[in-house]
């Protein structure tokens, strides 16, 4: 008698899109052991750094093997910029927009492209997302100096023709 094993139908799961940085987790399924190439641990968390087709061959209680694949898409992040730093004198109304990405939100209640009147310096940050749904962040430093103290002199009171000498000072 001869008798012949099926083969075991072994999955690699779905194919993954994810954004740099990500971990994603494989797990095989359909066997009852798993062996990844590229060094993967079925079941462990790790981190793509590149768009990579991932094979795991599962062994079942029979010693009978099959294999699947499955491909991680790594997308990259967005090159979020905040543009350059801005110096403005107080009362100076500032306009922030953010570049590399497709939505733009800042934090200290920025709206992006609308100008506001900054009251000190600070730090803004803006997160921007891309078509793909891929985050970065960058920062730009807005400094508010103050305005000069300026002083006209005292009153002074004169007779007609009388002349005059004003200085400013501060």
């Amino acid at each position: 008698v001869v008798m012949v094993n099926a083969l075991p139908t072994v999955g690699a799961g779905a194919d993954v899109t994810v954004c740099a940085g990500t971990p994603v987790t494989l797990s095989g399924s359909g066997a009852t052991t798993y062996s990844w190439n590229n060094n993967i641990t079925d079941g462990t968390a790790f981190t793509p750094t590149a768009t990579t087709t991932y094979t795991v061959t599962g062994t079942d209680a029979n010693g009978c093997v099959n294999v699947d694949s499955v491909v991680v898409t790594v997308n990259a992040l967005p090159t979020v910029g905040a543009g350059a730093d801005v110096t403005v004198c107080a009362g100076t109304p500032v306009t922030l927009s953010g570049s590399g990405a497709t939505t733009y939100s800042w934090n200290n209640n920025v709206t992006d492209g609308a100008a506001f009147t900054p009251t000190a310096t600070t730090t803004y940050t803006v997160t921007g997302t891309d078509a793909n749904g891929c985050v970065n962040v960058d920062s730009v430093v807005v400094t508010v100096n103050a305005l000069p103290t300026v002083g006209a002199g005292a009153d002074v009171t004169v007779c007609a023709g009388t002349p005059v000498t004003l200085s400013g000072s501060g």
